[in-house]
């Protein structure tokens, strides 16, 4: 009974109201007959209740992390409304489209239902929430402020989600360029240069040694394709394996990022934001210090920074000041660790920091506007080289034709 009762889907109904005008709509529920309670308690006289069919493809799509971002904002408004918890879980609930986030949300409502508190509830689903997140919402019932820790929270998980899908923008456009390149030209090598290659066996004389390169490479490709193209998949598919199993191996694509032109100076910049974003969202939470920095290590997104920030809360544990112990580690700019000494002279370091944040997301999106506009010519360029250089090799040997003739 207790599984059944878990088990939430949507309606469709459609009925009469007080008038007699019909209507129609839809709502959650366990049951028809629940659903048909419900429509009668606001006065709609219910004629047809019908479970609502899933497609094939929304059926198994995935919670992602906007998703969570969405609820916690709605969480927050609920909350500042004055509605009640538990009503707050199936207003939110009927605002997805993702089944899989509908049945989320009513899972922590029975959760929340059952005695437990909201912290807690959200804790048994940690690859939705992390600890910080968890950490935040507890904090905030504790203190009784809930209202405002979930603002703060989603405020928090808004500009996240918000960095990185600038940073995946940043990293996308140059890999598509590469994969455009390398189709192109693939294309080019195994349909259009054997064409020529009949042409040119009528010549007699010898072809140009750029031309009998690109020949070669086209024989190579037109034989061993389907083993070229398992090969790059079984090397794309090594190098996620080494990321996803091997933390030494993460540590060093970490290190080299940030030293690839350009790019490595966007995910510097990301990383400060997110280390300020995430120590001024836990410290303005009333969480101490040396606790708060924890979840900032993990929250920075690269072991330099994660390096940088443990030895800081080594030395703010032991008395020292947090922009002395951020100036020691060589990794932070200038303006983030004066402005974070400003915040602790004055006593408003949450505020400074929500500034540092501010400044930096801005510099990283300034930056992937930069690198777009950058990239539109650099498209052309590596096309037109690639293209224009298989394109040259082919009418090299039709140039000397009139040599051989």
């Amino acid at each position: 009974m207790a599984e059944k009762a878990l088990k939430v889907s949507v309606f469709l109904f459609e009925g009469t109201d007080r008038k007699g005008s019909k209507v129609k709509g839809e709502l959650s529920g366990a049951s028809p007959a629940l659903i048909k309670a419900q429509l009668r308690k606001q006065g709609i006289n219910p004629i047809k209740v019908r479970k609502k069919g899933t497609s094939l493809f929304s059926k198994g799509k995935k919670i992602k992390p906007g998703d969570i971002a969405l609820f916690t904002r709605q969480m927050a408004t609920m909350m500042g409304s004055g509605v009640p918890l538990l009503q707050s879980f199936d207003i939110i609930a009927e605002g997805f489209d993702n089944p899989n986030m509908r049945k989320l949300v009513d899972e922590i409502k029975q959760e929340v239902a059952s005695g437990n508190s909201l912290a807690n509830s959200l804790r048994k689903k940690p690859q939705y929430f992390d600890d910080l997140y968890c950490n935040l919402v507890d904090a905030g019932e504790q203190s009784g402020a809930l209202e405002t820790l979930l603002d703060r929270v989603a405020t928090y998980k808004e500009k996240t989600e918000s960095l990185k899908a600038k940073i995946k923008k940043a990293m996308t456009y140059p890999i598509a360029v590469i994969v455009v390149a390398i189709v192109v030209s693939a294309i080019l090598l195994i349909k259009v240069v054997p064409q020529f290659q009949s042409v040119f066996a009528n010549f007699g004389a010898e072809l140009p040694a750029f031309t009998q390169m690109v020949i070669g490479l086209s024989n190579v490709l037109q034989k061993w394709w389907f083993i070229v193209l398992i090969a790059m998949f079984a090397f794309a598919f090594a190098l996620k394996e080494a990321h996803k199993r091997s933390e030494k191996f993460r540590d060093s694509v970490d290190r080299a990022t940030l030293k690839i032109p350009i790019v490595g100076s966007i995910l510097y910049k990301s990383a400060v934001a997110r280390y300020a974003r995430t120590l001024s969202t836990t410290f303005a939470a009333g969480v101490p210090l040396v606790e708060a920095l924890d979840s900032v290590a993990g929250a920075t997104g690269n072991i330099v920074f994660r390096n940088a920030v443990n030895q800081i809360k080594q030395d703010v544990s032991t008395g020292t000041q947090l922009n002395f112990s951020m100036r020691t580690t060589g990794v932070f700019p200038t303006m983030a660790i004066q402005m974070a000494a400003i915040g602790e002279e004055s006593g408003s370091l949450d505020a400074m920091l929500d500034k540092v944040a501010s400044y930096y997301e801005e510099e990283v999106d300034n930056a992937v506007d930069n690198l777009t506009t950058l990239m539109e010519p650099m498209i052309m360029a590596v096309l037109g080289v690639l293209v224009g250089g298989l394109v040259i090799a082919m009418y090299l040997p039709i140039f000397q034709l009139g040599k051989v003739v």
